[in-house]
Parts: structure tokens; sequence; C-alpha cells
């Protein structure tokens, strides 16, 4: 993606964050992840075929969430660090799985994780700890979100989106 800023092109950097699809990925969830640079699928995957469509919008990592437990499924880690742009970014499932002195010691920048359903961004002793929440089928009446990161002047900037609200 290119932005004009004062009179010059610039290149944007987007990651594009989902999780929680349990077998479904949505035609508002392809639309809103167009243009990202890289996709992290942060667990619950439920189907080969999710990362394969994912694939042919971005390159995309993923880890193994509670209901991959499918054969294809084992190959997918359960944690991983992941370099984007120069930003380690932490991604695992569960955040009850989170080894928080390790993440310390590798000077990461963002936690992104899933599991809850419920979208989260916050800051915790200067690391962004995101939650995309579900994009997949709805749960708990909750809105159906993913999320962006982009980069702009070396700081990351994180945003929800919403694809459906808890009503639909």
């Amino acid at each position: 993606m290119l932005t004009a800023e004062r009179g010059m092109l610039t290149s944007m950097k987007t990651l594009g964050i989902i999780s929680d699809t349990h077998g479904l990925l949505r035609p508002e969830a392809v639309t809103a992840l167009q243009g990202s640079t890289l996709i992290i699928h942060a667990g619950d995957v439920g189907a080969t075929d999710v990362l394969s469509r994912l694939r042919d919008i971005a390159p995309t990592i993923a880890v193994r969430g509670n209901v991959d437990d499918e054969p294809w499924a084992r190959g997918l880690p359960l944690s991983k660090t992941v370099d984007f742009e120069g930003f380690a970014i932490h991604v695992v499932h569960r955040i009850s799985d989170l080894d928080e002195a390790a993440i310390a010691r590798a000077q990461v920048s963002a936690v992104v994780f899933g599991h809850s359903h419920k979208p989260l961004i916050e800051t915790r002793d200067g690391v962004l700890f995101l939650n995309p929440g579900a994009a997949g089928p709805r749960r708990f009446n909750l809105p159906i979100t993913l999320a962006r990161i982009t980069i702009v002047d070396g700081v990351l900037h994180p945003e929800l989106i919403t694809l459906c609200d808890a009503r639909v």
C-alpha cells in the first residue's frame, strides 16, 4: 500500500491478524485482509483450507489452537515469534500459555493471542497485547472481528476491525 506524505510516496506495511475462525473464513474477513504484507492466524484455525485461502492473500503464519487437533494441524507450532519489519511479534493462542519472562528477555514488541473471542488492544510494560477477537462462527454474543497493525514512523499502530456486530 502506498500513501502520500508531505509530497512523497511511502510504502506502508500492514500486518493482518485473525483468530478463532473455527473452519469459517468469512468473505468480509478476506476483504478486510486484502493489502496485508503478512497475515498471522492466532489459532483455532479449524480447517486447512482456511490457511490456504489466507495464503492466497499474503504470506501467512499460524499457531495451533486448542481445537486444532486434526493431523494437518500437528505441524503448527504452539507459539512463534515473528519478525515484522524489525518488530518481534510473539504469537500464542491462549494467553495463559505465555511465558512472560521469556517475552521480556526476547524484547518482544507485541504479543498476539486469541482463544477468548474477546477483542483487546492494550499495552503492558511497553509491550502491545492484541487479541483480534474471533472471525469465525459467532459465539458468546460477541462481535465478529479481526485486527490490523500498521507501522507508521517506526511505531506499531493496532486497530480492531468489526466484520459483523453482535446482532448479526
